[in-house]
């Protein structure tokens, strides 16, 4: 039975990606969400910014039910929180809860690998409401699947759920006239093969002219890192990038040090999320605890 546990916490600045990428984020101006009761984190932040308020989206997990859903946090003026709710729950896990508006809605576009597919959801009377919208056909169930409206047409960067070889280290892409679909893969399907700079991690963006997709470092730890892919070629039959090299975690991350698996972006603001490694023995009886409940159940 595995010991260790990925124990992440999230964390806002308000410098530009553009800003990140090229300082690095050793000595930023971090705000930190506050620490998760033992055993439970948030991770995978996105931001949206609504009429009054600016809110994250992020992952909700708890290694005593091992079952991820989505909560909407909002924010004040000084980044505090001052509302939290859960806004999205499936029979099946959820995380990477990507936020954006397009074609005069807003979207959501979780990770749910676990329910076979990838489903996209359109946001109801509000933030905390999702109506799901179309289920995306692709190549493979996709891990982490990162959206890009680039020259006139969506773009998507995915991993396959194949193996755990697939999800920590190829890239597929496809693309599409409409977000709602038709969705055609890329014939060079995987684009990439390289667990240094492969499974998406952030919000996809065009900086000074160039694609750049945040992508997981996964050499060492699942989420080690998060490098830029800058993307020189992306149409129809061809893809060519350059990784770059990984950010350092900031000094004021304090325990969690052991990796980074998102960087995402907007609502004037960029999230990142940070990990510890639990090796404690009190994460193991909570695992025997939770076998042992499962057996008398």
């Amino acid at each position: 039975m595995p010991r260790r546990k990925d124990i992440w916490r999230c964390g806002l600045l308000t410098l530009p990606v553009g800003e990140v990428l090229a300082g690095g984020l050793s000595h930023a101006p971090m705000h930190w969400l506050p620490e998760e009761p033992a055993f439970r984190f948030l991770a995978d932040p996105f931001p949206w910014r609504g009429r009054d308020h600016l809110h994250i989206f992020a992952e909700r997990y708890d290694y005593a039910t091992r079952h991820g859903t989505i909560d909407l946090l909002t924010l004040d003026e000084g980044f505090r929180v001052i509302d939290r709710r859960p806004c999205l729950r499936e029979d099946w896990h959820l995380s990477y809860p990507q936020v954006f508006d397009a074609d005069g809605a807003t979207w959501m576009l979780p990770e749910a690998y676990r329910s076979g597919g990838l489903t996209l959801y359109r946001m109801g009377k509000g933030p905390e409401g999702w109506v799901r919208e179309t289920e995306i056909r692709l190549d493979c169930v996709p891990v982490d699947a990162t959206p890009l409206r680039h020259d006139g047409r969506w773009w998507l960067f995915y991993s396959p759920a194949d193996s755990k070889v697939t999800k920590l280290g190829h890239l597929h892409v496809a693309w599409s006239e409409r977000l709602t679909g038709p969705w055609h893969p890329h014939p060079g399907n995987p684009v990439r093969i390289d667990s240094t700079s492969s499974r998406p991690g952030g919000t996809a963006m065009v900086l000074d002219g160039r694609i750049m997709l945040p992508v997981q470092d996964c050499t060492r730890t699942y989420g080690g890192a998060i490098r830029p892919l800058w993307i020189d070629r992306l149409d129809e039959t061809g893809f060519a990038a350059r990784a770059g090299a990984p950010l350092a975690l900031p000094v004021s991350a304090g325990l969690y040090r052991d990796g980074m698996h998102t960087l995402s972006s907007g609502g004037g603001v960029t999230l990142i999320d940070v990990k510890h490694i639990d090796r404690s023995l009190a994460g193991l009886w909570l695992d025997l605890k939770r076998t042992l409940g499962r057996s008398f159940a």
